[in-house]
């Protein structure tokens, strides 16, 4: 007998969330395969945040379905799904308690805590010590979170969200703050860890073109709460898309896998973050 292809690790189908009058997402299907790695990308408003959220289980939707790792939305604990999703984002730093040292906040990633409460074993402060190696962020073991620059916290954060060793690998804006250097550093760290064996995929958020790394090998782009484009970057990032889901005629140039997004009267395209 033939076997049965794996389901995809993540899928949304017709999902539909609205609060009153106002529609959040409309009617986004979205399907994330094994080995993939997406970017979504979209103007302030477009239905990210709402998108994460849903995925998340904080967000429940009004009409279509969401399975994760082939469970369905409502069908199985939410909670111990989100064990399975590492995510990185500024919302998370306001919990983390400025006198706790990074090795620990890395350590809180296992037992899905903020303000780590846990009894700790020697394993976990070994795998936590690995992760920051890893992250690049060792010799902040010790350094409490008050102390660490924005650039060190995104460290912490991703090496906290692999300590789980999570299926996907959520980001969520990781750049905001970030200076050009600290955030092209960042960005190839997050093309190795992409490009890893047995990697988590992971879903790259955010306004800016320039932060998809050639390491990411889709995109959902949105507007509005509705899919714009969603599929292989060559066919989903293109001058046309984006112009349609940021509401401006832009031009998009390649270097060496990276984009570059202008306005077509030459004036360079910045948007708030």
């Amino acid at each position: 007998m033939p076997t049965r292809p794996p389901p995809p690790l993540l899928e949304f189908r017709g999902l539909t969330v609205a609060r009153g009058r106002a529609v959040l997402l409309a009617d986004v299907d979205w399907r994330v395969e094994r080995g993939q790695h997406w970017a979504v990308l979209g103007p302030n408003g477009c239905g990210k945040t709402s998108l994460l959220k849903a995925l998340t289980g904080y967000l429940s939707p009004t009409s279509g379905t969401i399975a994760l790792l082939g469970r369905r939305y409502g069908e199985a604990d939410w909670r111990t799904l989100r064990l399975q999703i590492g995510l990185v984002t500024s919302a998370l730093q306001a919990s983390i308690p400025p006198a706790e040292p990074a090795l620990e906040t890395v350590i809180s990633g296992k037992y899905a805590q903020l303000d780590l409460w846990a009894n700790v074993t020697r394993a976990d402060r070994a795998a936590a010590g690995r992760w920051l190696r890893f992250a690049g962020g060792a010799a902040l073991a010790d350094r409490p979170w008050l102390y660490l620059s924005q650039g060190e916290r995104q460290r912490v954060l991703i090496a906290r969200a692999l300590m789980a060793r999570p299926r996907l690998l959520i980001l969520d804006e990781p750049c905001a703050g970030l200076d050009p250097l600290v955030r092209e550093e960042f960005l190839a760290f997050v093309t190795v860890l992409a490009r890893r064996p047995r990697a988590p995929t992971v879903v790259l958020v955010t306004h800016h073109a320039e932060e998809i790394t050639p390491a990411f090998t889709h995109a959902l782009v949105l507007r509005a709460g509705r899919v714009v484009a969603a599929g292989p970057r060559a066919t989903a990032l293109t001058a046309r898309v984006l112009g349609a889901a940021f509401g401006v005629p832009v031009r998009l140039t390649s270097t060496r896998g990276r984009l570059r997004l202008t306005l077509r009267r030459h004036c360079p395209l910045v948007f708030a973050g």
